[in-house]
C-alpha cells in the first residue's frame, strides 16, 4: 500500500545541557537524522497507544508514593549577632572604594550609633521529576530490521536509565515492536516555472524580457531545472521506517521562599548570595518540616510541598525531593556622619553591602 505524505519540520529529541555525552547508548535510542513521520492518520493502530500527542502520560504507580516521616530541625533558635564594627566599617570602606563616584570619606569618618542583627532565612524545595510523551517518529530505511512483531509494551513499563538527580535532562526511545516500513512517494516539479520579472509576458515595457530571453519561462529554482529534488525525508531512499517515539523529560521543579521580618532590605539581592545550611532533607518524597523554631518556615514549608504534590502527582513520577533550609547574615547598621544619621546593610557570608542614602556622591551620581 503506498503513502503520501509531505516533509514537516520537527523538533529532534536530544540531550539536555546536563546529559553526559554518550551515557545512554542505546540500539533503541532515537536518531537523529531529520527525518519525519508520516501524518498519524496514516499510521496503524496500536494498542495502548490510541493516543499520541504533545500530553504527558500520567505514571503507572499514581497515589503509590508516600511522603516520609517528619523531618527534624534544630530545636534551637539560630540568632546571628551582629558583625562587629570593624568589619562593619571594612565592608564599608571597600563598597565606597568600589564606586567611582563615591567618596571614602563618611565611610572613614562615620560614627557607629547601632548595629541590628536580622534573621532571614530561604526556604528551597526541589522535586524532580519525570514525564512521558509519545508520538510517531521515522528515519530513512536503508534495510535495518523492522520491529513490527509481537505486543508493545506500555510506556511507563519501558526501563529508561535516570540521569543525575536534581538536573534537567531529555532522552527518546523507540517502543519495541511499533516499527513498520512506509513508501514515499517522490515529488516532482515543473523544469520550468513563469517567470518572475515580467509576469509570463517575455516583455518589459517594449524591450524583450532579459532573464527569460524572451520566451516568458525560467529554469525552476526549487529542482534546478532537473524535475525533482532529494527527498529530505528519506534522503533519497523513497522509504521510511516508521515507529512510535517514547520521549522522556527529567525537570528539577524549584521552590524558593525567603522569610523576610520586614527590615526594609531588598530580598532580590539574595538570590545570589551564600547563607548557612541549617537542614538538608531528602527523600523519595518529603514531609514538611513542622519543628524549625520560626513558624514561618514551617508555613512556608508545608504550602511548598502541598504544592508540588498536587501539581506534579498526578502527570509526573516524583523521583526524588529534596528540602533545604539557610540562615542568611543581614546586619542593619546605623551610622552618624556631618551631623546626619544614615542606614546601610551588610549582608552575606561575603559581607556584601547594600545602601540606597549614601551622603557625597559626585555631580553625576546626584543627577541620576
Amino acid at each position: 500500500q503506498l503513502f503520501c505524505f509531505r516533509n514537516s519540520d520537527q523538533d529532534e529529541a536530544h540531550p539536555g545541557p546536563s546529559c553526559p555525552a554518550g551515557s545512554y547508548a542505546d540500539p533503541n535510542t532515537v536518531p537523529n537524522d531529520g527525518a519525519t513521520a508520516p501524518p498519524a492518520d496514516l499510521m496503524p493502530v496500536v494498542p495502548g497507544y490510541e493516543r499520541l500527542g504533545p500530553n504527558v502520560i500520567p505514571p503507572s504507580d499514581f497515589g503509590s508514593a508516600q511522603p516520609q516521616a517528619p523531618s527534624s530541625a534544630p530545636a534551637r533558635r539560630f540568632d546571628i549577632p551582629a558583625i562587629t564594627e570593624e568589619l562593619a566599617q571594612e565592608a564599608f570602606i571597600k563598597y565606597a572604594s568600589s564606586k567611582c563616584c563615591y567618596s571614602s570619606k563618611p565611610a572613614k569618618e562615620m560614627v557607629f550609633t547601632d548595629l541590628q542583627s536580622l534573621n532571614t532565612y530561604r526556604y528551597r524545595l526541589e522535586t524532580f521529576t519525570e514525564s512521558r510523551t509519545t508520538e510517531w517518529d521515522s528515519e530513512p530505511y536503508n534495510g535495518q530490521v523492522v520491529d513490527g512483531f509481537g505486543v508493545a509494551p506500555a510506556p511507563w513499563s519501558i526501563p529508561v536509565p535516570i540521569p543525575s538527580l536534581f538536573q534537567d535532562c531529555e532522552k527518546a526511545v523507540r517502543v519495541p515492536h511499533t516499527s513498520t516500513v512506509k513508501v514515499k512517494l517522490p515529488s516532482t516539479y515543473n523544469r520550468t516555472t513563469r517567470c518572475s520579472y515580467c509576469g509570463g509576458t517575455g516583455r518589459t515595457g517594449y524591450n524583450r524580457c532579459s532573464p527569460c530571453h524572451g520566451s516568458g519561462m525560467t529554469r525552476c529554482h526549487s529542482c534546478g531545472g532537473v524535475g525533482s529534488i532529494t527527498c529530505k525525508t528519506c534522503k533519497g531512499q523513497g522509504k521510511l521506517l516508521c515507529f512510535i517515539k517514547l520521549k522522556i523529560t527529567w525537570k528539577n521543579n524549584i521552590h524558593v521562599a525567603l522569610i523576610d521580618k520586614g527590615s526594609g532590605f531588598p530580598v532580590e539581592l539574595l538570590v545570589q548570595i551564600s547563607g548557612e545550611k541549617l537542614l538538608t532533607d531528602m527523600a523519595p518524597m518529603v514531609y514538611p518540616v513542622v519543628s524549625f523554631p520560626d513558624s514561618s518556615v514551617n508555613a512556608e514549608s508545608e504550602s511548598g510541598v502541598r504544592e508540588h504534590q498536587a501539581q506534579f502527582a498526578t502527570t509526573c513520577h516524583i523521583l526524588q525531593q529534596r528540602q533545604t533550609i539557610e540562615l542568611i547574615s543581614i546586619t542593619r547598621v546605623h551610622y552618624a556622619w556631618n551631623e546626619k544619621t544614615h542606614i546601610y546593610f551588610v549582608y552575606g557570608t561575603e559581607h556584601k553591602v547594600y545602601t540606597k542614602d549614601y551622603p557625597v556622591k559626585c555631580c553625576c551620581c546626584s543627577i541620576l
